[in-house]
């Protein structure tokens, strides 16, 4: 974090937030005058200021402004069944890389899906969000819909929301649902903000419901709406500021 955010060749901070769609020149004055943004970290209220955009991180009322979107790369991708979570793989299988051959990039993934796991999953090329993203510490929470064997009673529903205990120690789902019963297979919609392996298949499987078919349909802000297996959809707009305002950043 930078002691002075001034940067005496850089471009007057009003202008900048006018320039992001934030406001009008004038309101922007008012919104600095006001104590309501911060530059990397720091409440600025001098008009004069003058920031590099490109470099400083701008904040307006606690939400970040992502000013230059061909810097902050998220990518949306739906992984299909088979394609391993990695951007390389020893074994020669399919992997996420094999999704994004057309960008030059370096990608982190954001977390795994098992290989029989289909869905939403995050590809960045910033290594602090990934991070973040990933911590336990901002319990981002992750969406799945599941076909599971056999009728699932309100019993299992209580267990999963007060909690279990797996081998390699106590989850509790942050809500679940039942959304339909068709024969013997139930689909249901279950959120945990935890990324252990395998976490929502032996959750199920604890409570007396093997996983049938499972999907990620959203990971913190970002839905997986239409976007068809195997292709990629750019973060943008709200749901990338979302995004890092999530994590803090």
């Amino acid at each position: 974090m930078r002691n002075d955010p001034h940067v005496p060749d850089g471009i007057r901070l009003q202008k900048v937030l006018a320039q992001a769609g934030v406001a009008s020149r004038r309101a922007s004055e008012e919104l600095i005058e006001d104590g309501r943004v911060q530059v990397d970290g720091k409440v600025v209220r001098t008009l004069g200021l003058r920031v590099d955009p490109q470099r400083q991180v701008i904040h307006v009322d606690g939400e970040r402004l992502i000013l230059d979107e061909q810097r902050h790369i998220v990518l949306a991708v739906n992984k299909p069944v088979g394609v391993v979570s990695t951007m390389s793989d020893p074994d020669g299988r399919p992997t996420l890389a094999d999704l994004v051959v057309d960008r030059t990039d370096r990608l982190y993934h954001v977390g795994r899906l098992d290989i029989d796991t289909s869905g939403l999953i995050l590809l960045t090329n910033d290594g602090e969000l990934a991070n973040r993203l990933m911590h336990p510490k901002y319990e981002v929470p992750k969406t799945y819909i599941a076909r599971v064997h056999g009728e699932v009673k309100p019993g299992a529903r209580r267990r999963l929301l007060e909690g279990i205990e797996l081998e390699d120690g106590p989850i509790r789902a942050d809500s679940f649902r039942v959304m339909e019963t068709y024969g013997d297979i139930t689909t249901v919609e279950i959120v945990v903000h935890e990324g252990r392996n395998r976490i929502v298949r032996r959750m199920m499987e604890a409570v007396g419901y093997p996983v049938r078919e499972l999907v990620r349909t959203k990971f913190g802000p970002v839905k997986l709406e239409r976007l068809q297996p195997g292709t990629t959809r750019r973060v943008k707009g709200n749901a990338l500021v979302a995004l890092y305002s999530t994590v803090g950043l």
